[in-house]
């Protein structure tokens, strides 16, 4: 490094530095320039460091929601649409002709078994009522006389003191007479039981719907009117259909030993509703058709359901939960974690050194919003639940990080250690401690 002599008669060492600046002013500046040159060595020294080291440092794996694959007894539920119906239905109809005077019942409401509800004018079959009484009441007068007539020839007809004709002729009057009794009594049990049909009653107990006649109609003429509908609702009756071909695989597999049954008694039904609540009350399946509709391809199915109070109503369309068969060594998986398609089902498992596998199931139903899978699984296999979309972001064989999957919801197991912060997060906070 060249030295330079400061002095007032010399030229200035420097270009655009006066020659009159003494040494004492220039070297402190000297020294300050010297100083920010090693300090913006020193900062490209480290930003290269820094993008050498970036460059060595590897990515974090994905991580993936797994449910741990275990093997248990599982009820085969099959959901069915049906459609409730009332247990038994009566249509009051007036028997007897004429005008109806009254109405005693109110629509909408509970009757009994043997209930007036409706009154048509009884005064015709009063009328022939006290008709057939006196009729009656002639041929009995008449088998009195002809009785005493016939007890009176029998001792002379011994004696010959009259013909056997005559004898004979009381008698047969004798019998006539009682078979005019006869006819009168039946004609009298009739007026009185078209007059009873005056009075309509409810045949059963049940809920009566609306007046389908009003007061002052003329009823009964020619036809048996309807009048109103009795239905019973407590207990009802639903009736739904099954796909023949899926009933047959299901007995299939149960006399090849893969499933058993659900019970020896009657099957429990249970019946959820189109908001998706459960109805309270289990039914059970009274019986299954022994014929296949030709049209649809489907077996019917008729189950019984207690309905206190009347909560459900008849016509109403509902899914029916039943329990066909139990599944031994069976897996449960949600719903989210299979994929359905024409070609069958399938899942992706994640394997120990954190490849994903694609795997052929077997569903057999499902139960409690979960899938049954029958085959293609084994105990102890991490299945794949969430992440689905950073998978298909990522290059094919790309290893993940599996971990425990948790339904949404669900509150953290206690003792759960918290996420670990990121850098920024932790330099936001240390820098906000300073």
């Amino acid at each position: 490094m060249p030295t330079y002599c400061l002095s007032s008669r010399s030229p200035a060492p420097f270009p655009g530095v006066p020659a009159r600046l003494s040494a004492s002013r220039l070297w402190p500046r000297l020294a300050a320039l010297g100083l920010v040159a090693a300090l913006a060595a020193c900062g490209q020294g480290e930003g290269a460091k820094n993008a050498q080291g970036g460059g060595a440092r590897q990515m974090p794996q994905p991580e993936v929601g797994v449910e741990t694959v275990q093997p248990g007894e599982v009820g085969l539920l099959t959901e069915l649409p049906g459609r409730l119906e009332a247990s038994r239905v009566a249509q009051v109809r007036a028997r007897a002709a004429g005008i109806l005077q009254q109405r005693l019942f109110q629509e909408g409401s509970e009757v009994k078994a043997g209930q007036v509800l409706f009154r048509i004018d009884p005064s015709p079959y009063e009328a022939a009522l006290q008709t057939a009484e006196a009729q009656l009441a002639r041929a009995e007068a008449n088998l009195s006389q002809a009785r005493a007539l016939a007890g009176r020839y029998q001792p002379l007809v011994e004696a010959q003191a009259v013909s056997q004709q005559d004898y004979a002729n009381a008698v047969a009057a004798q019998k006539q007479a009682e078979a005019d009794v006869a006819a009168g009594k039946a004609a009298v049990r009739n007026a009185r039981i078209n007059l009873g049909y005056a009075t309509v009653t409810s045949p059963i107990a049940g809920r009566v719907g609306r007046a389908l006649v009003t007061e002052g109609a003329l009823v009964g003429q020619g036809e048996a009117t309807q009048l109103a509908v009795v239905q019973q609702v407590d207990p009802l009756y639903v009736n739904f259909t099954q796909s023949a071909s899926e009933a047959l695989r299901l007995r299939r597999a149960l006399e090849a030993g893969q499933l058993k049954t659900a019970g020896k008694g009657a099957a429990e039904v249970r019946v959820l509703l189109d908001d998706g609540s459960e109805h309270p009350q289990a039914g059970k399946l009274l019986f299954t058709d022994l014929t296949v509709d030709s049209a649809t391809g489907q077996v019917s199915l008729r189950a019984e359901l207690p309905n206190p109070g009347g909560r459900l109503l008849p016509g109403l369309y509902v899914r029916v939960r039943l329990e066909q068969a139990r599944a031994s060594n069976a897996i449960t998986l949600p719903q989210q974690a299979v994929m359905r398609s024409a070609q069958g089902d399938s899942v992706q498992v994640v394997t120990p050194e954190g490849k994903i596998e694609q795997r052929r199931i077997q569903v057999g139903g499902q139960q409690g919003g979960r899938w049954v899978v029958l085959d293609g699984l084994k105990a102890g296999e991490q299945v794949m639940v969430d992440g689905f979309q950073k998978v298909q972001m990522l290059p094919p064989g790309t290893p993940v990080k599996a971990v425990p999957w948790q339904a949404a919801g669900k509150a953290q197991p206690a003792g759960a250690a918290p996420a670990a912060a990121t850098p920024a997060a932790a330099a936001a906070a240390s820098a906000a401690s300073r």
